[in-house]
């Protein structure tokens, strides 16, 4: 039997593995691991800063980031409006400061309610972006943090396109653009971005110095990546200020 290169591998018993189909990330899914591990980057970075912290990660997926999040954070809520990600997040993962909802992000959540809302590659699919991030203002507690992250519509889409060809978002963002949609709902807003590092950053070189003609050359495209792409790891993105219209993605860090 030809084995789907779409399906998740290998889940613990009873858990429904999902299938990739553009709209979310998953892990598990070896073609999928570079697009994986850089969302997972930005989840252990933000984890790294929510520690003892009461969070929501909105918009959760298949729940892999939720999970990382109650590492270190007091508790945490997973919410999923869709069905199928939100029975797998619930039976995946399990921890006495984890739960998973099931609702959309728009209407969700109480006054005061979290120190900290993420909210990671997700804006660009909402319709009304500036009335979401006024939500969220309205519920994280004084003092609270906002991570809200993008793509960055300078590096995603063809060079003086607006829009990639992802038939999931409605709108991508410059960082220019990033920034004053964030601002328009809090009173400070830090852009970060996500870039590559280690072996992504020789790659990246690599394919500056023609890369692609050597490998279809030799004929070694698939042995190389089939090899390349499952190693790579979170330690081979980057979260820095600095070369935002270089950046892969964009993350707002949004108080006040």
């Amino acid at each position: 039997m030809a084995l789907n290169l779409h399906i998740q591998r290998d889940q613990p018993p009873g858990v429904p593995p999902l299938e990739l189909t553009g709209e979310r990330t998953l892990p598990d899914v070896p073609a999928e691991n570079y697009w994986f591990r850089r969302h997972l980057a930005v989840y252990e970075w933000i984890a790294a800063r929510v520690t003892g912290r009461r969070v929501i990660d909105m918009a959760c997926g298949e729940g892999y980031g939720s999970d990382l999040l109650a590492r270190t954070a007091a508790s945490v809520v997973g919410l999923e409006a869709n069905p199928q990600a939100y029975e797998h997040a619930r039976l995946r993962y399990r921890a006495p400061n984890l739960c998973f909802e099931r609702g959309v992000v728009e209407g969700y959540g109480e006054s005061n309610a979290y120190d900290a809302i993420v909210f990671l590659q997700t804006i660009e699919h909402v319709h009304d972006p500036g009335a979401v991030l006024e939500h969220f203002r309205s519920i994280l507690a004084p003092g609270g943090v906002a991570y809200v992250s993008t793509p960055n519509v300078l590096t995603l889409a063809p060079p003086g396109a607006t829009k990639s060809g992802n038939p999931w978002h409605l709108k991508e963002y410059r960082p220019e653009e990033f920034t004053e949609l964030c601002a328009s709902a809090f009173a400070e807003v830090e852009l970060l971005g996500v870039l590559h590092a280690r072996k992504l950053r020789a790659h990246e070189l690599a394919l500056k110095l023609g890369w692609d003609k050597i490998h279809t050359g030799l004929g070694v495209t698939s042995a190389f990546y089939d090899r390349f792409t499952p190693a790579i790891a979170t330690r081979d993105f980057a979260v820095r200020t600095g070369g935002l219209h270089s950046a892969l993605d964009l993350l707002a860090i949004c108080r006040g």
